[in-house]
């Protein structure tokens, strides 16, 4: 039976932008600083991972998000002309704010120009302007014990641990849709799915999403994306051999054929010859019903910028070529987690226009958020990497063979680019959030600052996969 069809959108940005401006303008004003752009963090204090000199660090709070209403659907991606078809997707319901499940962040004392920010018109009519939901401050209460150690010496903003309740049942549908709708792995392959812990990921980096229905969104995309890197690239039989090829009829589950009828129902078929493509074609498949069509447009461009990072990385393992650190970085800005954050509004139930996302200053917040989470990534993986077969570039290893470091140089240096370019996104997303105080802008600004904040918490926190050097 086919999926319905979402509800009209109500889109909220004339009214928005022409309130929200009136009443947000002074605060905005006042709060050109850091604390802008991120606001209060989401139950814990900001901090410095035991600091290795010579880096310091400045603790700057995080922000969540907040959900208004999605978008229309655009047309699904064609099912396969034989092979059996996935289940198709249900709607994903539009909410005006996140339920019940959301953890909620802890209130800050009401007495700032940024709170005022925060907190937004009041009155009748206008909750659904307001940055953070209204309510008491509550009890303090003792954290929770985190798992894993953080990296000495980083910038980074602890968060509270994600929802249990949501972590387990996004868990449980991510698994059910990976081996009952795509037949993503072998058995063989279980417990290296149990361990990425893709439910805490999602969850922790989504904090505004109004339902699971929403988080689901963003889990079979990021398990799809791992599917194309493990399967087509690295862990499980991948080779820079042929990849391009690859690369690009995997792409097309996202960004569809338009063809011939005689080569169009071949082309359909091969959506399911192997699991990327099978993974790719029904995760995109839920998107779109989901997002507006300028959201699942700019989902396909930032996936192409992701193949693009991935043929580069490819080309220079066929070569065994070491990049300059600068080139590394010029990669990586590609081969980068910016898809993700990307979508944090479609994910919280809402849309950032389109022309405000193609604003360069806007572009330049999300590059930067990227960049620095996929450093992330290489500091946490260092040791994974050196423990795997052949030689995997990471930014340590590429300033130790550039700049003639020791391996514990250059992984300490590693940790100050990364520092530096969680500043430079915090301060370009506070200039940002000071000159535009439009509410569509502020959400995704804290949606990306949240997703920038989770993604540091799951690689602390996934032991499973990553453990630290021994370099303190």
């Amino acid at each position: 039976m086919p999926a319905p069809d979402l509800t009209p959108p109500q889109s909220s940005l004339p009214e928005a932008a022409a309130f929200g401006a009136y009443t947000l303008a002074d605060a905005a004003a006042r709060a050109r600083d850091i604390q802008a752009a991120r606001g209060a963090p989401p139950g814990v204090p900001p901090q410095t991972a035991a600091p290795v000199p010579p880096h310091t660090a400045a603790p700057v709070p995080a922000p969540p998000g907040i959900a208004v209403p999605a978008g229309p659907p655009p047309p699904s991606i064609a099912p396969a002309a034989t092979a059996p078809p996935s289940p198709a997707p249900p709607a994903v319901p539009s909410a005006e704010t996140p339920d019940a499940e959301t953890p909620d962040a802890e209130a800050a004392p009401p007495s700032s120009d940024l709170d005022r920010l925060l907190r937004g018109p009041s009155g009748i009519g206008t909750s659904g302007l307001r940055l953070t939901l209204r309510e008491e401050p509550p009890v303090p209460a003792e954290p929770p014990a985190v798992e894993g150690t953080p990296i000495p010496g980083l910038y980074f903003h602890p968060v509270a641990e994600p929802d249990p309740v949501r972590v387990e049942e996004v868990s449980r549908r991510i698994k059910s849709w990976a081996l009952d709708e795509v037949s993503l792995y072998p058995d063989d392959w279980e417990e290296e799915f149990d361990g990425f812990s893709v439910g805490r990921y999602m969850v922790g980096c989504h904090p505004d999403a109004p339902s699971v229905d929403h988080l689901m969104l963003a889990t079979r995309l990021m398990v799809a994306e791992n599917a194309v890197d493990d399967c087509y690239c690295e862990d499980h039989g991948g080779s820079p051999i042929g990849l391009g090829e690859r690369l690009l009829l995997a792409h097309t589950a996202l960004d569809p054929l338009y063809t011939t009828g005689e080569y169009q129902s071949q082309w359909a078929e091969s959506l399911h010859s192997d699991a990327p493509r099978r993974a790719y074609r029904s995760a995109m498949e839920y998107f779109v019903r989901a997002a507006s069509a300028s959201q699942a447009d700019r989902y396909r461009h930032d996936m192409a910028r992701l193949h693009l990072g991935y043929l580069a990385e490819a080309a220079w393992a066929q070569q065994d070529h070491v990049p300059e650190v600068w080139e590394y970085l010029a990669m990586r800005q590609f081969n980068n987690f910016r898809p993700c954050p990307t979508i944090t509004d479609t994910v919280g139930g809402y849309e950032l226009p389109a022309d405000l996302h193609a604003q360069a200053a806007m572009q330049k917040v999300i590059a930067l958020a990227g960049n620095a989470t996929t450093i992330v990534n290489d500091l946490y993986s260092y040791t994974k990497e050196l423990d795997s077969p052949g030689r995997h570039l990471n930014l340590p290893v590429v300033i130790a063979e550039r700049e003639d470091l020791s391996d514990r140089e250059a992984y300490l240096k590693s940790v100050e680019v990364h520092n530096d370019l969680m500043r430079d996104f915090e301060s370009a997303a506070a200039s940002l959030a000071a000159d535009c105080p439009l509410p569509h802008v502020q959400r995704f600004l804290r949606g990306v600052a949240a997703w920038v904040d989770g993604n540091h918490h799951w690689h602390q926190t996934n032991t499973y996969r990553y453990s630290l050097p021994d370099f303190w």
